[in-house]
């Protein structure tokens, strides 16, 4: 796990550049740093030593030299894959996963990114052909941002900030993107809050030709494909719990040690018992309702696994959420980030590596959200082109009780389903918002380009679907990489595999929701190796007290301080937004994840365009 940066053209000062923007992200590579300046680029690197601890700094190079890579992640199968290189004829000099991305360009070109199993963003540069390789990994698991000079050459890197030490980087926040944002809670565009930057989408790639100074044009290199295939239950949910353990196994190579993150939920905890490590770590809330952490010991008493485990307080989450916002790069509101960096902080002082259970819910369906209640199950008996012709009428009229009732009948997610986060509706988010912020596009417009691609699909795989582009990315993912790695934690999450992505998107519909549970199948398969109360607990998420501080007397003091700032005035309607706030404070409404979100923005505004200034 590391970090990287890099910039094409030829600017003076190259070395000094370079050196400046990887100092920015050391928290990713504390352990070495490396570089390479060629005629037209320069890459630059950070280490956190996990595999091949002396024989695997990067940059690494091929045979004559003639091709180089700089990569964040892990190569999964790259053991597997430099047998078939080696036959092929091709020399090793490392130990390290990473030499397998120099060679394999060599035998395979762009057709690599299809043979690797991991996660990565990487960057190979083939010096006699002067094209450059760029790709981010199936799910999105490791991030890569990109950006294009007046000039157009091109910045590259693992975290947006180290853009801020290239003289040609031109920082300007990007007013399209603050729109979907009060609604998703996290940054949902391509392009990021930073004018001109943006994100490789996951399961893409490119090639760029230095020479021609040629336009990035990303490459989709992979997608999901939900298709039913009909199998015997208890075979299926067996087969899970096998693919699950290979998975888990393939996910613990390292030289360094490995503990897990545990929860009191069944995907944390399945990880747990499946990878046996000597540690777990929990964090949770003074309390009542916010502290899950009693679930974690008593599991890992069980298992006989020494856990480590923090109750945080309020002073502490306040006083460290600039710096929280400073890591993620750009603003992210979901309240589970906050525990998530003390919890990483925690790990890191035990080990380098830990595993965690994120992903399992997108891929089996395990939100509440993809479930439908008993009264929607009756009404949607009734026939489709009627549901279809009520939901039309109910449209056209005024908000009524039951409107998104018939709206979520209909069966089309695309009308009513924008993913597991849904904060300030679009009219009020145009409502808080000044004239010159309403310029972004609206939550459907956001959606609408990945539902048409599976515009065939049931309900419920475009439910999922919609997810796996666009909220695990955006929010779980990207939380889960930028705070592990604010602690310099390499954080590894063994659901998200393309082996058991492959076997879940056949899974029948039944087996993952049905009137007995969500992602059914999987829990069975996990109760092979948990006890049952584990695998069939309700989940709860990472459950944060924000509602509750904002309505204690020093806390709702801070954010109103920052609501009515002058900064914050450029944004939003601050009256409107303090009468929000004192409706939460005395109790006459719940408006504590409006007002958060808000928030969150502006922390992380003061912290990039005010203290950066």
């Amino acid at each position: 796990m590391c970090g990287f940066v890099g910039f094409s053209g030829r600017l003076e000062k190259r070395q000094e550049i370079l050196e400046k923007m990887m100092s920015r992200i050391i928290h990713r590579g504390p352990d070495s740093a490396g570089e390479f300046i060629g005629d037209d680029i320069a890459l630059g690197f950070r280490r956190l030593s996990i595999i091949d601890l002396d024989g695997g700094a990067q940059p690494i190079y091929n045979e004559d030299k003639s091709v180089v890579t700089v990569y964040n992640g892990e190569i999964y199968n790259f053991m597997e894959l430099r047998r078939e290189l080696e036959r092929a004829g091709h020399r090793f000099t490392t130990r390290t996963d990473t030499e397998v991305l120099v060679h394999g360009w060599e035998e395979y070109g762009e057709q690599l990114i299809k043979k690797l199993r991991g996660m990565f963003a990487l960057l190979v540069y083939d010096m006699k052909n002067h094209k450059l390789l760029g790709a981010r990994d199936y799910f999105g698991i490791k991030p890569f941002y990109y950006y294009r000079t007046e000039g157009g050459d091109y910045l590259f890197g693992s975290e947006i900030k180290s853009f801020l030490e290239h003289p040609e980087f031109v920082k300007k926040l990007n007013r399209r993107a603050l729109r979907p944002y009060l609604t998703f809670q996290y940054s949902a565009l391509d392009e990021t809050f930073f004018e001109g930057v943006y994100k490789l989408p996951p399961a893409h790639y490119f090639v760029l030709d230095l020479d021609k100074k040629s336009l990035l044009e990303p490459v989709r290199y992979w997608d999901v494909d939900f298709t039913e295939k009909p199998g015997d239950f208890d075979a299926l949910a067996s087969d899970i719990d096998k693919t699950v353990r290979e998975s888990v196994e393939a996910h613990k190579i390292s030289d360094v040690k490995v503990g897990s993150f545990l929860s009191g939920g069944v995907d944390s905890s399945y990880i747990t018992a499946c990878l046996m490590p000597d540690k777990t770590f929990s964090v949770g809330f003074d309390y009542d309702k916010f502290n899950e952490t009693d679930y974690a010991k008593e599991l890992s008493d069980k298992l006989g696994i020494e856990n480590y485990r923090e109750l945080i307080s309020a002073d502490e989450c306040f006083d460290a959420f600039s710096d929280i916002q400073y890591h993620m790069d750009e603003p992210q509101s979901n309240p589970s980030s906050v525990p998530l960096y003390f919890l990483a902080r925690l790990a890191k002082q035990q080990v380098t590596v830990v595993l965690s259970g994120e992903g399992a819910d997108e891929i089996y369906a395990g939100y509440e959200w993809y479930d439908e209640p008993p009264m929607m199950q009756k009404y949607k008996r009734i026939p489709q082109p009627l549901r279809l012709a009520a939901a039309s009428v109910a449209k056209r009229l005024p908000y009524f009780k039951g409107h998104d009732f018939i709206i979520k009948s209909t069966g089309r997610p695309e009308d009513y389903f924008i993913g597991q986060a849904y904060v300030w509706g679009d009219k009020n988010a145009l409502r808080v918002l000044r004239p010159e912020y309403r310029v972004g596009p609206s939550p459907s417009e956001v959606t609408a380009p990945i539902y048409a691609r599976v515009k065939d699909k049931s309900e419920l795989d475009k439910k999922q679907y919609l997810d796996l582009n666009l909220w695990l990315p955006g929010d779980i993912l990207l939380k889960a990489d930028k705070m592990s790695m604010a602690s310099s934690l390499e954080l590894r999450v063994p659901f998200l595999d393309k082996l058991v992505m492959k076997q879940a998107e056949s899974l029948p519909h039944e087996y993952k929701i049905n009137g007995k549970n969500t992602k059914y199948i999987f829990r069975k398969a996990a109760n092979k190796t948990l006890p049952e109360e584990w695998a069939d607990r309700k989940k709860m998420g990472f459950p944060v007290p924000i509602r509750r501080w904002l309505r204690e007397e020093k806390y709702y003091n801070i954010v109103k301080d920052c609501i009515t700032s002058e900064y914050a005035a450029e944004f939003f309607d601050t009256r409107l937004l303090l009468s929000l706030l004192d409706e939460h404070y005395a109790e006459k409404a719940d408006n504590g994840r409006k007002i958060w979100t808000v928030y969150t923005f502006l922390v992380w505004y003061k912290r990039f365009f005010i203290d950066e200034a």
